[in-house]
């Protein structure tokens, strides 16, 4: 079994999927389903909670009792499952109660391949940002073949696809994985002192914690107002919004590439406030050169206000972590750094938008600047 290659695997199927869902799911929804626009912000908005709870809760437990291996085959079972329920579903209650049961399983997949990539790094045989770049490659290829099948056969195919790539996944996960991912948790490693909370006594942790939730929550304007700042505040056609939004995970593929060769000795500290410096610089141009091409040259800069953000994170959780942690962080920082705070600077976002659109993006910075200052602050004294 060549461990890079089946991680490299893993994370092209997830965001295979991943893809569908985040950018699609709302549309199906509404395409295929009928709910207006409010209704689908509900069941989306309750799905960002019960998702946050189930990577915080409900993943971290799970994988004191089962192996990587086994987690992993359960929430893609029983994704497959929840997904196949929806096909008879078509009211607003039966919708809503389907997601809420999809997403107590299927946004768990995220942090169980990054659980199961920490793992397989701490084991030194395996190069994070290389596998991780096929993740982005999947996520850039599934959205633009979707919207080429939508185009063809309506919004009914989302679904479609969803159940297609979940099978696919059903039958990596039947096949042979690394070994480390197929030890099961011993009673020791579900001791007190590989509990959530004992996370929080790991000297430097919760200011790296405090550090991602407030650099990834900064990009919730760009993830849910970029769209349609450019078409409807720029007035750019809709043909070149895709592509135009489709550099940020261009330059996002190039970084993780890269990323080993390039900032594997680099401090996690220096990584962090290189993607400080570069997300608020994001926001700030986007604000001040309110037209096209500055929005273009801005996307470059995702390298680094994701990216960067995202591969520090998962360097120091593998450096300073034991392996019975790491699925407690990886639950922690998809809840709170990749889903609450994404959710309520949402709100925020969208009340900067109403003013203007482009402050939207410039108020990301009341985060990014203090990530900063933090940085700067306490990197001496936790030598993080």
């Amino acid at each position: 079994m060549n461990n890079q290659r089946w991680l490299s695997q893993n994370f092209f199927i997830f965001f295979f999927t991943w893809g569908v869902f985040l950018q699609y799911w709302p549309g199906w929804l509404t395409g295929a389903k009928g709910l207006t626009v409010s209704e689908v912000s509900i069941i989306m908005g309750f799905s960002l909670v019960v998702r946050a709870i189930s990577t915080m809760f409900v993943f971290p437990i799970a994988s004191k009792y089962l192996s990587d291996k086994k987690l992993a085959f359960f929430l893609v079972s029983s994704s497959l499952i929840a997904v196949l329920l929806y096909l008879p579903m078509n009211s607003f209650p039966a919708l809503f109660t389907m997601t809420m049961i999809f997403s107590l399983f299927y946004p768990s997949l995220l942090p169980a391949v990054e659980s199961s990539a920490t793992t397989l790094v701490q084991q030194g045989n395996v190069h994070y940002g290389k596998s991780r770049s096929y993740g982005s490659i999947a996520f850039v290829i599934s959205v633009f073949l979707l919207s080429l099948m939508i185009g063809f056969y309506g919004e009914a195919v989302i679904l479609w696809s969803m159940i297609a790539y979940l099978m696919i996944m059903f039958i990596l996960q039947a096949m042979p994985a690394p070994e480390i991912l197929s030890t099961k948790p011993s009673v020791e490693d579900r001791a007190q002192k590989f509990s959530m909370k004992s996370l929080w006594k790991v000297k430097g942790f919760p200011v790296v914690m405090i550090i991602v939730i407030l650099l990834q929550g900064s990009l919730a304007s760009y993830y849910n107002y970029s769209y349609i700042y450019l078409q409807d505040y720029l007035e750019v056609n809709t043909f070149y919004i895709g592509l135009i939004l489709n550099i940020a995970v261009l330059f996002e593929i190039l970084f993780f590439l890269t990323a080993d060769h390039l900032f594997s000795k680099w401090k996690t500290s220096s990584l962090l406030l290189l993607a400080g410096a570069g997300s608020t610089l994001r926001w700030v141009m986007i604000f001040i050169v309110p037209n096209a091409w500055a929005f273009i040259l801005s996307q470059t800069l995702h390298a680094l206000a994701f990216a960067m953000a995202h591969y520090a994170f998962i360097q120091y959780i593998t450096r300073i972590l034991p392996k019975q942690q790491l699925a407690n962080a990886q639950g922690l920082y998809s809840a709170l750094a990749m889903s609450l705070s994404a959710a309520v600077l949402t709100l925020f976002g969208g009340a900067l938008y109403d003013i203007t659109p482009g402050l939207a993006f410039l108020g990301m910075t009341v985060f990014t600047i203090p990530a900063v200052a933090i940085i700067l602050l306490t990197k001496r004294a936790y030598r993080f």
